[in-house]
């Protein structure tokens, strides 16, 4: 069910609202159903810590757009059921983005890290969001995925240095896999009583 705007002619027409102010209920039910009435797929980023200064809650994101939102939060919150659908929502977290900018500079021996390479690793973890993802909701891989994430944004980023003349080494034949073989792998033994 549709709703009527509460503004009826808006100057701006966003298609993604970002709060990080830590003013919690900022997105109130009315900006929510206003974000679904604009757009086919609302991205509403709540991002204050904690979640009860969270400008909503990943339940009232879900609920107030129809189950249409793309939502991201700061604090952790579970999966919502909905009218039949689980949503997952997921951390904006730049876990997602600075480990793998920063392997693939150390990896590829870059001698500064520029713009292109971070928009490059956007780029990148935008490429690792699948269609299951986006229709849970979410706008992020999910976290146990997270070291195929770095690697992937850490290959995007060694290729900027590859083709920049950044890096004094020779461009490896599989940037990847040179990426993966230089990746930190923990092991740890059991220790016996």
């Amino acid at each position: 069910m549709m709703h009527q705007m509460p503004w009826p002619e808006l100057a701006l027409k966003p298609t993604a609202i970002i709060g990080v102010a830590a003013v919690g209920g900022t997105f109130t039910p009315e900006v929510l159903r206003c974000m679904a009435e604009l757009n086919e797929r609302p991205i509403v980023f709540a991002l204050s810590n904690p979640t009860t200064k969270a400008e909503c809650s990943a339940e009232e994101a879900y609920r107030h757009t129809e189950g249409r939102a793309l939502f991201a939060c700061g604090s952790p919150y579970p999966p919502v059921a909905l009218d039949g659908k689980t949503f997952v929502p997921r951390q904006g977290n730049n876990s997602y983005i600075f480990p793998g900018v920063g392997l693939g500079a150390i990896a590829s021996g870059a001698c500064r890290i520029t713009d292109e390479m971070f928009m490059r690793a956007a780029h990148a973890l935008a490429q690792l969001v699948s269609a299951a993802d986006l229709e849970q909701g979410s706008l992020y891989p999910a976290l146990p995925r997270i070291r195929e994430v770095s690697a992937h944004i850490a290959a995007a980023v060694a290729r900027v240095a590859y083709d920049n003349g950044l890096s004094a080494r020779s461009r490896p034949a599989d940037v990847l896999g040179q990426i993966m073989a230089q990746m930190y792998e923990p092991h740890y033994s059991r220790l016996s009583a």
